[in-house]
């Protein structure tokens, strides 16, 4: 009797490296994780240790095969997920990071991005990458690094450097430094890719400086990406499918038709809609991104990136100690008095979509002498929801058409209080589904669906299934008068119009 197959999904995020096990019909078969310490050298700055994310995806990947009983010839294909735009600068000869990895929330290139915005170059990068011109995204970030790591624009152009997303740079570590590839969605957040001709775009790099013998290949996002060395887990397996986290979401959300929508509430929340085969020009500060590209056929999406989710709940648990775990949060806001309306607007790293205000820096509104803990704890649980609100009001003065339902995922949808109120305040259901690590499970689909284990997306699709359902329940006058307390809240902190 032959042994059974998995898929070894490693989801890289930001706050933690997990790798999953996943079985042929796509149900979770184990789990390992390690958190991952964050770095602030100055006030707006984040980096992650990179040697110690490398270091940190070996271990929970070895950890999750032991403790399962798994050997690695067993494991048909790796998938990998990760968290976007967060860059890293390594030498090609030894595979070492010549400085921390900059993470997507960093802002330490905001005056460059108002300095090449002044200059008028905005509609050009919206019209080739989709993206605003932002520090969130990578273009800016590998700028920086080449301009303050002595040696390194000089080696760049020499060919000695290499740089890439978290997923390429695993890549090449998994590969022994034989790869240096990333997939469409990945580049598709550099801002130096042209994502309807699917390349490298030689104006973008002159724009920003960028040398193209730095970047690597891009793939589709279930392809040969190479293979994961023997020496690693035991035995060589191939890297068969590859997306940044919340296009793996999407996919793991099986919202493969044009139309369909999820919301990820992770560090950050993440609303993306399948555009389908129509690239989407966003009018409102909204983005137009890959979804996915398949067999050579790219599919489109609309997205909303709002920068603090859970990150805010771990900030009320590790800054202002209100709880210990933030599985705490919703009883003790629960606690809260309903009558109470508190703000909180979570702009730690400045406001994403739709206001991309890298300038802002977050508030607490509406605080009286009676406002307690479980006040605030609230507040910081609405704020996703609101938050929520505001994209979704963007995508549909974009033209999009109401959904007939959000889907949700990531560690903020197992809140059930949270979950209501997104409900409540977007006045449309919301589904969670029985599997809500869909991040990780997308990354499987991919390497699944190029390995021949999964055999279709309708297969994939099949095997959503609903946890539960979220009923909007709020009343039209409540709604209208809380939503207009968090536009004043949000207006308090903008420095731009």
């Amino acid at each position: 009797m032959s042994k059974p197959s998995f898929i070894l999904a490693i989801d890289q995020g930001t706050t933690s490296s997990r790798a999953m096990l996943f079985d042929r019909d796509g149900r979770p078969a184990g789990a390992a994780q390690q958190e991952l310490p964050q770095i602030y050298p100055q006030a707006g700055w984040v980096e992650h240790d990179a040697e110690r994310i490398w270091t940190d995806t070996q271990a929970v990947c070895r950890k999750v095969l032991a403790e399962q009983g798994v050997d690695a010839d067993q494991v048909v294909a790796i998938g990998i997920t990760n968290q976007r735009e967060t860059t890293v600068l390594w030498d090609r000869a030894t595979g070492k990071p010549l400085h921390n990895a900059i993470v997507w929330q960093d802002r330490r290139t905001a005056d460059v991005c108002e300095g090449l915005r002044a200059a008028g170059h905005s509609d050009l990068v919206q019209a080739k990458t989709g993206l605003l011109l932002d520090p969130y995204f990578s273009a800016t970030k590998i700028t920086w690094l080449l301009d303050h790591v002595q040696g390194a624009r000089a080696r760049a152009e020499a060919g000695e450097l290499a740089c890439g997303t978290i997923d390429s740079f695993l890549l090449w570590r998994l590969t022994n430094g034989a790869r240096h590839a990333t997939d469409a969605t990945n580049a598709s957040r550099t801002s130096l890719f042209d994502i309807r001709r699917q390349e490298w775009d030689e104006e973008l790099l002159g724009l920003f400086g960028v040398p193209r013998a730095l970047l690597p290949e891009v793939l589709d996002n279930a392809a040969d990406f190479g293979v994961a060395a023997g020496s690693l887990l035991g035995a060589e397996i191939p890297v068969a499918g590859m997306a940044g986290d919340q296009q793996s979401a999407l996919i793991g959300q099986a919202c493969w038709e044009q139309g369909q929508i999820k919301s990820t509430y992770g560090t950050g929340c993440f609303t993306m809609l399948n555009t389908g085969s129509e690239l989407p020009l966003s009018k409102n500060r909204l983005l137009g991104t890959v979804a996915y590209r398949l067999d050579g056929k790219t599919s489109y999406a609309l997205e909303g990136s709002i920068f603090s989710a859970g990150s805010t709940m771990q900030w009320l648990r590790d800054g202002l100690g209100l709880y210990k775990d933030a599985a705490e949060s919703e009883a003790i806001a629960a606690g809260a008095d309903a009558s109470r309306r508190v703000y909180l607007v979570p702009a730690f790293t400045g406001l994403g979509a739709p206001w991309w205000d890298a300038h802002a820096r977050g508030a607490i509104v509406g605080l009286t002498r009676d406002t307690d803990a479980a006040d605030i704890v609230l507040a910081g649980l609405q704020a996703v929801g609101y938050q929520s609100y505001d994209l979704l009001s963007a995508m549909e003065a974009d033209g999009a058409a109401r959904p007939s339902a959000l889907r949700v995922d990531g560690g903020m949808a197992n809140n059930d209080l949270a979950m209501q109120f997104l409900a409540d305040v977007l006045d449309l259901p919301v589904e969670r589904p029985a599997v809500t690590e869909t991040t990780v499970l997308g990354a499987a689909c991919l390497a699944g669906l190029q390995s021949g284990l999964y055999t279709s997306r309708d297969a994939l699709a099949g095997n959503w299934s609903l946890d539960r359902r979220f009923e909007p329940a709020m009343g039209a006058d409540e709604r209208a008068e809380r939503l207009a307390g968090w536009s004043a809240a949000v207006q308090s902190v903008l420095t731009r119009d």
